[in-house]
């Protein structure tokens, strides 16, 4: 798009028009977009304008890029979390992100769905579900194929190409998840390299915006775009402060990576894949051999098989709500999450088809983060997930990454804050299949380049069929 652009074949206002006119056609079948920008198509002029008088501003100019329904926009669209509590709430400026990306000459084409409150409303809901957008649909098989979740709507409408790609945000599995599900390269950054600032929150020690995309060039472009330090955010300062931060992840990319690259398989999360799956993963692991891959086969995570509880996401998600939703603007109907709850239950019709149970879960803490099992529990597993997990066998077998079936092993990665990166492996039964390396934190250049490799090898992926 971009060179076609720079030779003038075409504009960023024709790319934006042709975008809304497939939306228009092919939304009904999947139910990803929630609205369109009403400013896009102007904005779009505007930067060709830009392009023609002073030059392009980089790789992401005049790019229409899709958004999660949970990061803010200081313009006429909403955010919402997919809540109808929110659905009229118009944030007051962009989130960081969305900064970033009409710095760099996006465009922001929309909002898309996304299971309500990313997932952490209902035990019983499914993904892609919003009280306010319905349900999300896989464009590779509507109401056949899982559609994934959170993130369903920037899967589903990067899948269909109803955007050049879109932006996700991940707690625990929310990118990776949807990307396995939807045939995408879907990135996960180690928490803090991406500010949160502007993202309705689920925990501040593990969300975390990233791209989701089609190709893994346009997922290190996307990237690139995306990084920079915020002072709002303090776990975004961790990148600056040990130079991690890149503002192009391109450099990385590299179609003989996997050559001597040592990647682990961590044969526990393999147990339990059916036929089909276990003969994907399987010539997967075949594929890294034929790179030049040396593969340490099997590898032993000490965590793998810990109990998990998810009492560090119910305690910090009151306390990060009710910090976002204390500063909205006084027309919205609710600045708490009891108020929330409240608001559901007076709209119980449209608003509890699943109920809300993990919301009222969550209310049952004190909002300060002072409990001593909220402290514990935050120690032990990152302790646990770090130490004593990932970082712990890479440096054990020297690996350059774990390489993991479809999104297994997610969680591990989720609660170290540490980065994952889902690529396209096949097709089942069941729809799409992805495959996913995982190493330590801010390794994203590596995983790019072992998955860039990986995918100029096979080039597994297909377009949907609409």
């Amino acid at each position: 798009m971009q060179k076609a652009m720079e030779e003038g074949e075409i504009r960023a206002a024709e790319l934006v028009a042709l975008y809304v006119k497939r939306i228009e056609k092919y939304n009904k079948h999947i139910n990803a977009v929630l609205e369109i920008n009403p400013d896009a198509l102007q904005i779009a002029q505007e930067l060709d304008d830009e392009r023609q008088k002073q030059g392009s501003r980089g790789p992401l100019h005049g790019i229409p890029i899709l958004l999660k329904d949970n990061i803010d926009t200081g313009d006429r669209m909403h955010t919402s979390a997919g809540s109808l509590a929110l659905a009229q709430s118009i944030a007051a400026e962009d989130a960081f992100i969305a900064a970033q990306l009409r710095e760099s000459g996006a465009v922001l084409l929309g909002k898309v769905n996304m299971t309500e409150w990313a997932n952490f409303m209902s035990g019983p809901m499914p993904s892609g579900y919003s009280s306010r957008g319905g349900q999300v649909l896989n464009p590779y098989g509507p109401g056949r194929f899982e559609v994934g979740g959170s993130s369903s709507g920037s899967g589903a409408a990067t899948a269909a190409s109803f955007a050049a790609a879109a932006i996700g945000t991940e707690t625990s599995g929310s990118i990776v998840n949807p990307a396995h599900h939807n045939s995408l390269v879907g990135l996960k950054p180690t928490v803090g390299l991406l500010s949160r600032t502007g993202i309705i929150p689920i925990s501040h020690s593990q969300d975390t915006p990233g791209p989701m995309t089609r190709t893994v060039t346009d997922a290190a472009l996307l990237l690139g775009a995306l990084t920079g330090v915020d002072a709002r955010d303090p776990l975004s300062l961790a990148g600056e402060e040990n130079d991690h931060i890149q503002v192009d992840y391109t450099t990385f990319l590299d179609a003989k990576s996997l050559q001597g690259a040592r990647i682990g398989i961590p044969r526990w999360f393999y147990k339990d894949l059916n036929d089909e799956a276990r003969l994907i993963a399987e010539n997967a692991i075949h594929v890294l051999r034929e790179q030049g891959a040396v593969v340490i086969d099997p590898v032993s995570l000490p965590c793998e098989q810990a109990e998990w509880n998810y009492e560090v996401l119910r305690y910090e998600f009151k306390k990060d709500l009710n910090d976002y939703l204390a500063k909205l603007d006084a027309s919205v109907p609710v600045h708490a999450l009891q108020e929330v709850i409240a608001f559901n239950s007076e709209h119980a019709e449209k608003a509890l088809v699943y109920g809300q149970n993990t919301l009222i879960w969550s209310e049952e803490t004190s909002g300060t983060l002072t409990e001593e099992e909220y402290l514990r529990n935050l120690a032990h597993y990152q302790e646990l997930t770090r130490a004593r997990g990932i970082d712990l066998v890479l440096a054990e077998h020297q690996l350059d990454a774990l390489f993991f079936p479809g999104d297994e092993g997610y969680d591990i990665a989720a609660r170290a804050g540490y980065p994952l990166l889902n690529v396209p492996a096949g097709y089942t039964a069941e729809g799409p299949m992805g495959v996913m390396f995982s190493a330590g934190a801010f390794s994203e250049g590596k995983l790019l380049a072992l998955a860039y490799a990986f995918e100029q090898a096979t080039k597994y992926r297909r377009p949907p069929i609409l």
